[in-house]
């Protein structure tokens, strides 16, 4: 499914928000089950909740070299300071997803805005599966990891007894993505592709 050789993935929010679980989960979906190879890194502040958190995926049909993502192809923001922080490295070709639950400032350009926590809680009553949600929107939008495979790997992850409302969230996440048109979103300038040749 992943038509590039190097896909990268960086997924940015706070503390308790799930967001190095939901890469841990991407990441053993492409290496167990679709057969890339992914490497997966992650980064927080020393605060157990409420700090920042970042992790980040890196999927290849090649052996992956260099682990990090160095311009990611998506960035998916749950929160306002995860955006701020990393809006800047997002490749002049790729997006960025922002979770409009949390986040109020938002820029202009190729920006998708959803509303990931609000649909946790709506659709299963729960805050705390939002990073299955974002799963679900990145599985749609992205499609560089099968639906298949993230459920399986989501089923492996997730603790006995929350495998429903896992893929409840999971599903509520790729429908919340399905209203979203990638195309409608404003092409990079010549300038920035240059840059990236």
């Amino acid at each position: 499914m992943m038509k590039q050789k190097r896909y990268e993935i960086r997924i940015a929010g706070s503390g308790g928000q799930g967001v190095i679980l939901a890469a841990i989960i991407l990441a053993e979906a492409a290496g167990h089950y679709e057969g890339l190879f992914a490497a997966q890194c992650q980064n927080y502040g020393p605060e157990a909740r409420g700090g920042y958190s970042m992790a980040e995926v890196v999927l290849s049909r090649d052996p992956i070299d260099y682990p990090a993502a160095i311009k990611p192809d998506v960035l998916l923001a749950m929160n306002q300071e995860g955006l701020n922080r990393y809006m800047k490295d997002i490749r002049e070709t790729g997006f960025i997803v922002v979770d409009q639950s949390n986040i109020t400032h938002v820029p202009e350009g190729r920006v998708i805005k959803l509303p990931i926590t609000d649909t946790a809680i709506k659709e299963t009553g729960k805050i705390m599966v939002a990073n299955i949600v974002a799963l679900g929107v990145l599985c749609q939008l992205t499609k560089v990891v099968s639906r298949g495979s993230l459920e399986a790997a989501i089923l492996d992850r997730v603790p006995k007894g929350t495998k429903e409302l896992n893929i409840k969230a999971f599903e509520a996440g790729i429908r919340l993505a399905k209203k979203v048109d990638l195309n409608t979103l404003p092409p990079s300038s010549p300038e920035e592709l240059m840059e990236d040749l």
